[in-house]
């Protein structure tokens, strides 16, 4: 009897279980981002592009992907950015824009998430230094940042043999031969990198709605206001974009005045404003944003996406193309 099937199946609930549980948890994975794999003999399962992790028990939202084939595109020097020539069967999905870096990477279980903790140390400067003090004794490498796909695979795989990325200006990709060992790894890094967020001034919400009236937005909930009322947050986010699902969903930097129609506004010393209309996704950057720059010090060097970066995720097929699974 071929038990295969069944395997395969059981490792994929595995999977599914631990992915729903990082998509879940705001301080790991925000809307649509983040990707987990499994490869299961030739075959990388990861997440489509566009789907929400937090799905992964309710939905189908894994697709299968020829590993090999795929690598040895790679090897040739193939732009293999687009995995969807090495979708097996028929999924309608397309695979994760990071399909190669999972496939590039040697172990069974890949989790790549956009973890607030490690986003808050891997923008800054002396964001290598930092890193060095807390992982110090884990098998770890920082690679600076670059744009996700092609580019992110090309420096993943020139760095083998880490348990550990962090990507400057972009998250955290933890590597193991199982899903528990990986979501192990992952927490253990989250947790020596955490650090308590400062708590906020309350908004002026009678400025705010000053601001908000006549216009298409309403007073943001309480969670983005510190963005503006805490001094260095506000300081942080006007920095500029500081990794690219922000740019994405809410567009480059931050905006400060309703007229732009920007999902976000911040009013400094004030607080924040929405669009009527905003997503769930941008919603979820917001929250981000806030949950980040809380957790950045008033004294921090920071490194911000070039608007040469920004313009390469604005003028991207690929992040087009999530963007459009609107939610």
């Amino acid at each position: 009897m071929n038990d295969a099937p069944h395997r395969t199946a059981e490792a994929l609930a595995e999977l599914a279980a631990a992915s729903t549980m990082l998509g879940a948890d705001p301080l790991r994975v925000q809307a649509a981002g983040g990707n987990t794999s499994l490869k299961l003999d030739d075959t990388l399962w990861i997440k489509a592009s566009g789907q929400w992790l937090a799905d992964a028990a309710e939905r189908d939202i894994m697709v299968p992907v020829a590993l090999s084939a795929l690598c040895e595109a790679f090897g040739r020097g193939d732009d293999v950015e687009n995995a969807n020539r090495f979708l097996r069967g028929t999924a309608a999905l397309r695979p994760s824009i990071e399909t190669a870096m999972h496939a590039l990477l040697p172990d069974r279980v890949v989790l790549h998430v956009h973890c607030v903790a490690t986003i808050a140390v891997a923008v800054r400067h002396d964001a290598k230094a930092r890193l060095d003090v807390a992982l110090g004794d884990l098998r770890w490498t920082f690679i600076p940042y670059v744009r996700p796909g092609q580019p992110l695979a090309e420096a993943v795989a020139a760095r083998p043999g880490f348990d550990i990325y962090v990507l400057g200006n972009h998250g955290l990709t933890v590597c193991a031969a199982t899903v528990a060992a990986a979501c192990a790894l992952l927490d253990a890094v989250a947790r020596r990198l955490a650090v308590r967020p400062r708590i906020a001034p309350p908004p002026d919400r009678a400025r705010l709605a000053a601001v908000a009236q006549g216009t298409e937005y309403q007073i943001a909930p309480e969670t983005l206001h510190g963005i503006a009322t805490d001094s260095a947050s506000l300081a942080a986010a006007r920095t500029g974009s500081l990794y690219p699902d922000h740019v994405i969903f809410l567009g480059p930097g931050i905006t400060e005045s309703p007229e732009s129609g920007a999902p976000l506004i911040i009013v400094a010393g004030a607080g924040a404003l929405i669009r009527r209309d905003i997503t769930q996704a941008a919603l979820a950057m917001a929250e981000c944003l806030a949950a980040v720059t809380a957790r950045i010090d008033a004294q921090a060097s920071l490194v911000a996406l070039t608007h040469d970066d920004e313009a390469a995720l604005l003028g991207w097929e690929a992040e087009t193309y999530r963007k459009r699974l609107k939610r």
